[in-house]
């Protein structure tokens, strides 16, 4: 790739989860603060980015690849959100506000598959080059935190307008990416093939479906971590919450390089067990945590999101891929998505609002008793897969 190439898909990755991670990860104190919003309130809003992750596949596969440029059509659709970002700011009622939540998310979800489609078409060699790239999504979602916390906005309306300042950005710097034609109407645009249902095929090969099941009712927990981490290390006293959250994504950006050294060494089942065991022991951290004397096990909870997700969900889509094979590995990966940040966080989000709910009294919330659920819930998760999974060291594809 020339120089130039790198630096323009660098930005890209950049600005992209720079937006993502300005808004999403306080909406839920916005929300509490400005909204007067309750649980279930909180995790609808959440519920959002997930039903467009269910929809996103068939809008980005059967019209956007199909007959748009993918640096055209994500111009448009960082411009619009830049907008509707905004209008979000300008709204007091909580349905209006879940309304324009769910048409950006729409908008939004499908830039994450579309920038890496301009990222891939660049490339020379994928495997090695795309690692490069895409860690400055990381590096644009640890930025943002860190700007909230140094500009001090993170209880207001600005973290969404610094957001649709990027969006804008990026949809005009969009424009200037390097061109990606259309597929043109011989790609592949079916129904099937948005969710991947050609890998269905994997639900015949027992370890595979066991993990599958154990991916979907992780994002249960996972749910409770996005839609109300915030809002609780917020309500408990911990000063600019959104900065030290950004420990998280520097623990993932660490961890994920020992998972190829430990993949082939300790076995898929152990690296899945291990991060199963972040979870549960995230969630306690969270429920016994203070400002005080116990103010490292909110760092420590906060710093096990790369446990959590690196060795759950990274090693997810690499066993994901091993099963499939190079036949269907797309559709696997797409199946992997769809199944997990798609339906199982729709039933996530849904479920941590109403138990969020379950333990608020007159406007004040029990925390302790919130993070036992999803605490619990991992331990019943792992309990399930140390029972049933069983999957030898040297992964057989399904067949």
């Amino acid at each position: 790739m020339k120089p130039v190439d790198i630096t323009k898909l660098s930005l890209m990755m950049l600005l992209e989860y720079f937006i993502w991670g300005a808004w999403y990860v306080t909406m839920g104190t916005y929300m509490s603060e400005f909204l007067g919003a309750s649980g279930t309130q909180i995790a609808a809003a959440y519920s959002a980015l997930a039903i467009a992750t269910i929809i996103s596949p068939f809008f980005v596969g059967m019209v956007a690849d199909r007959y748009f440029s993918a640096q055209k059509i994500m111009g448009v659709l960082h411009l619009l959100g830049g907008v509707l970002l905004y209008l979000a700011t300008q709204v007091g009622d909580n349905s209006a506000f879940y309304w324009i939540i769910l048409f950006y998310s729409l908008l939004y979800m499908p830039t994450i598959a579309l920038s890496n489609s301009i990222a891939f078409g660049q490339m020379t060699d994928p495997g090695k080059q795309f690692p490069w790239i895409r860690v400055f999504g990381t590096v644009g979602w640890i930025v943002a935190g860190l700007m909230i916390g140094a500009l001090s906005i993170e209880k207001t309306e600005f973290t969404f307008h610094m957001a649709a300042i990027a969006s804008v950005a990026l949809g005009l710097f969009s424009f200037f990416l390097p061109n990606t034609p259309p597929k043109g109407k011989s790609a592949d645009a079916t129904f099937s093939s948005a969710i991947g249902a050609d890998a269905f095929v994997l639900f015949k090969d027992k370890p595979y479906l066991i993990f599958f099941i154990a991916a979907i009712l992780v994002c249960i927990p996972l749910s409770f971590y996005y839609g109300f981490a915030n809002v609780f290390l917020n309500e408990v006293g911990l000063e600019n919450a959104a900065s030290k959250m950004t420990l998280g994504q520097v623990s993932e950006a660490l961890f994920i390089l020992a998972i190829p050294f430990l993949f082939n060494r300790i076995g898929v089942k152990n690296m899945l067990i291990l991060g199963m065991l972040a979870w549960i022991l995230r969630y306690v951290c969270f429920a016994f945590g203070d400002v005080d004397a116990n103010i490292w096990m909110l760092y420590a909870g906060i710093i096990l999101h790369g446990i959590c997700y690196d060795f759950f969900f990274v090693t997810g889509y690499m066993y994901t891929e091993k099963k499939a094979g190079e036949k269907i590995k797309n559709a696997a990966q797409g199946l992997f998505t769809f199944a997990t940040y798609g339906v199982g966080m729709v039933i996530g989000t849904k479920f941590s609002g109403f138990i969020t709910d379950n333990y608020t009294e007159n406007g004040v919330r029990n925390w302790t008793s919130i993070w036992y659920v999803p605490a619990g819930i991992a331990v019943a998760v792992l309990i399930y897969f140390l029972i049933f999974f069983n999957e030898k060291k040297e992964i057989k594809q399904a067949s």
